[in-house]
């Protein structure tokens, strides 16, 4: 992800097969680039076999002429002529194995070897890296080169398969190399008269812009080593001479290619500030080109984005790519981290399969197994009768309400004139955010998310809050349900009992809630307010709003005073309909699949958006009970649901989606999640009711800055407000307090937790007084950590 220079241009080769000519191919191109009047680096990070046939010994065997203008290098060796995993395995002795490297350190080392002879360089370099077999040869660990490769995202250099059956394996490499996002510069073969794939490949590769040249494959090999070292001798030096100079035509290219990347990096801030109009931006804050983050390419939990000062640079010796952080899961979709190859392939196979197809009664497996999954065994398990697909969560919203609106005004029958039916307002609570859509908007009280056609339709209580200031929970209960008529600060016994919320229902403060919130219902119907036909929650966050942390005692006492009786399982929605809008917590961001089963109460509505599909494409879907699916349910069209969009139920997000709850269904298992969940647990050891990723006794600490106002943290989430005296969306204070954090270092040589373990900044946004970070359900401890690190550093600098 950092290994773009200025002075070394790097790329990696990647074979179609074994026997494919790879290091054959990769001397002439060495020997090419030592012609042209480049010094030239070799890398093989991985060799099998006897040393006499190393490849990286094969390079100085054949370029001794340039000894001092060459450097070649192997990083892990192994004596067994076989597949490097198994190399691996087999090293060492029976009593006393070996260590196999993980793919961490593999990478790490790649990585690293590459930034060190960049940061020696004198001149222009040129630096091959050659890969093992074929793309899906397994690396040390037994992970498939072309995913173990992927972090470093080097420019890479396929060599084709010249041989019988070599055009179909050439393109399967190639394909297996695009689905993973590689850059492909080039594609080399030898030349052969007989099967003479590279005319059919020329062709192929021609059509989708990718160059290709052909080789005069080598001489046989002769048993007499002088003989043999003089013929391949010779066999290099025809490589270069016309009219057989191809391979000087493919380092020329090679160079281009490096060029033109650096150019369009330069040029994308330019173009983008002429182009753009983002969202939540006001772009009169913008103040140049240095203000744009230039995002290459990301992986895992980390972008790849421009390090400006080396890009402007023309002798800087430091990666024009540098790794940075993303820290709001961009935008609270990422699930498995960026670039996750098993929802690649998910997406690939589906639009094989289908493309779109369009799914009014129809259906087709995909969102058929999705439905059944979410309803029967997801968050809909044990009250939910149908999934409604749709493309996003606001448009989610927007059907949730129209449901909810629906099922109450069917119930309600001639007792509702049309008037009264347009009057309908929403009951929920301050703060809340639904989605940008006019409908989802008016179903929030006025703020800075709406717009002029906004029409707040509908009342929102004030609620009290979850947070730790000075390292103890606290439960902040706001003016109008305090007795002293100012904001009051309740110390909770722990974070645990705050969120076991079947304990605390026969509680005072349960008691006051229910008060408060039948009086102020009372009070609303007395004074003419709009008629209620819909309970609209955020369970446990509120995010947009601000990360605020609703104290889910409240929440449920709500659902239970709207209700009327206490709520459990039934098979009719009662009072209002309940939605739960969990398009940011639902699907285990929290730490949890649904919120319903902490609260001990179920919705008659749900949305699940975001995680639904990892952070690959848009996909929501509406869940619903049975009593509001059938308030849509007659023989008149008119009576059904007329909602919908061109991709309702698209094939490739429903294939997204089911593969992330599989990948789901397994981390929730992972050590990471259950050493994290004990790091948690109460002080008697018994399991917590909630739990987090991040490290208790950091939190802790940082709740005790006298910058912090409070802090909290649930699952993937943590929050921290900042002190500021002029609190709200549009203070700059958070980002002023953490703008540290943005800055890549650029000393030191220590290894960090990105993907080939270069130093990153982290990217990250607010909300007004308020610094978020998420991380993906699959963010590795060690990354955490890191991030700790740098937060602490960013407060206590500030």
């Amino acid at each position: 992800m950092s290994s773009l220079f200025k002075q070394l241009r790097v790329h990696q080769i990647f074979g179609a097969n074994t026997d494919v000519g790879k290091t054959i191919l990769t001397t002439a191109l060495v020997r090419a680039s030592l012609f042209k009047g480049k010094n030239v680096v070799y890398l093989k990070p991985v060799s099998t076999g006897p040393l006499e046939d190393a490849d990286d010994h094969h390079i100085n065997r054949y370029t001794t002429e340039f000894k001092m203008r060459v450097h070649s290098e192997c990083l892990f060796r192994y004596k067994e002529p076989v597949s490097p995993h198994l190399a691996a395995q087999m090293s060492g002795s029976e009593s006393e194995p070996s260590a196999v490297p993980s793919d961490e350190t593999f990478v790490n080392s790649i990585a690293s070897r590459i930034r060190s002879h960049a940061e020696r360089l004198t001149t222009s370099t040129h630096m091959y890296v050659e890969t093992a077999g074929g793309v899906h040869s397994p690396c040390l660990s037994g992970t498939t080169q072309v995913d173990c490769y992927r972090p470093l995202f080097l420019p890479t250099i396929l060599i084709g398969d010249s041989k019988l059956g070599g055009i179909s394996s050439t393109i399967a490499s190639y394909e297996s190399l695009l689905l993973r996002g590689y850059i492909i510069d080039a594609v080399l073969l030898f030349h052969d008269d007989y099967y003479r794939n590279g005319e059919y490949l020329q062709k192929y590769f021609e059509e989708r812009g990718i160059f290709l040249a052909t080789v005069d494959s080598p001489p046989p090999r002769l048993s007499n080593s002088a003989e043999n070292f003089a013929s391949t001798e010779r066999y290099y030096k025809s490589t270069l001479s016309p009219p057989k100079g191809g391979v000087l035509s493919v380092v020329d290219h090679l160079d281009t290619c490096h060029t033109h990347r650096m150019e369009e990096l330069e040029s994308l801030p330019r173009r983008a500030l002429q182009s753009f109009w983002w969202p939540f931006v006001q772009h009169g804050l913008v103040k140049g080109e240095k203000d744009v983050n230039v995002i290459d390419s990301a992986y895992s939990d980390f972008f790849s984005v421009t390090n400006k000062d080396a890009l402007e640079n023309p002798t800087s010796k430091t990666s024009v790519l540098a790794p940075q952080f993303d820290s709001s899961a961009s935008w609270w979709t990422q699930t498995v981290g960026h670039a996750h190859p098993a929802l690649t392939l998910a997406a690939a196979k589906a639009s094989g399969r289908y493309g779109h197809v369009m799914f009014p009664q129809a259906v087709h497996l995909p969102a058929l197994k999705l439905a059944e999954r979410l309803v029967n065994d997801g968050p809909g398990k044990g009250w939910a009768s149908r999934a409604f697909i749709s493309d996003n969560g606001s448009t989610a919203m927007e059907v949730a309400i129209k449901m909810a609106l629906r099922a109450f005004t069917s119930r309600q029958g001639e007792n509702l004139q049309s008037q009264q039916k347009k009057e309908l307002g929403i009951l929920g609570i301050k703060g809340s955010y639904h989605g940008d859509t006019i409908g989802a908007m008016d179903a929030c009280e006025e703020g800075v998310y709406t717009c002029e056609w906004h029409n707040a339709k509908g009342y929102w209580f004030d609620p009290p809050t979850i947070g730790i200031k000075d390292g103890e929970v606290f439960i902040n209960v706001p003016p109008a349900l305090s007795s002293s008529g100012r904001s009051q600060d309740i110390k909770a016994q722990s974070l645990s009992w705050t969120y076991d919320v079947e304990a605390r229902l026969q509680s005072t403060l349960a008691r006051a809630y229910a008060l408060f919130i039948k009086r102020t219902l009372e009070a609303l119907e007395n004074r003419g307010g709009p008629k209620l036909a819909a309970l609209v929650l955020e369970p446990l966050i509120m995010g947009a709003g601000g990360m605020i942390f609703v104290d889910p005692l409240f929440q449920r006492v709500l659902v239970d005073t709207v209700r009327g009786r206490r709520s459990g399982t039934s098979s009719q929605w009662s009072g209002l309909p309940v939605i739960f809008d969990e398009v940011f917590v639902g699907l285990n961001r929290l730490g949890m699949e649904s919120t319903g089963p902490l609260l001990g109460v179920y919705p008659d509505i749900s949305v699940n958006a975001k995680v639904l599909t990892g952070g690959l494409i848009p996909l929501a879907v509406t869940l619903a009970s049975k009593s509001i699916f059938e308030a849509f349910l007659s023989d008149k069209k008119s009576d059904a649901l007329l909602h919908g969009h061109s991709y309702t139920a698209h094939p490739i997000g429903c294939e997204v989606a089911n593969e992330t709850l599989s990948l789901i269904d397994k981390l929730v298992l992972s050590d990471d999640w259950t050493s994290a969940q004990a790091n948690w647990a109460n002080p008697d050891g018994s399991k917590s009711t909630v739990w987090s990723l991040w490290n208790p006794e950091f939190i802790k600490a940082i709740s005790k800055l006298p910058q912090v106002k409070e802090t909290m943290t649930l699952g993937c989430v943590l929050s921290i407000k900042v002190q500021d005296s002029s609190a709200g969306y549009t203070s700059h204070s958070a980002q002023a307090t953490m703008q540290a954090l943005s800055i890549c270092p650029q000393d030191g040589h220590d290894l960090s937790a990105a993907p080939g373990g270069a130093q990153f900044g982290v990217h990250f946004r607010t909300l007004g007084d308020v610094a978020y970070f998420i991380t993906s359900l699959n963010t590795s401890s060690t990354v955490i950590r890191s991030i700790e690190d740098k937060i602490w550093k960013a407060l206590v600098v500030t």
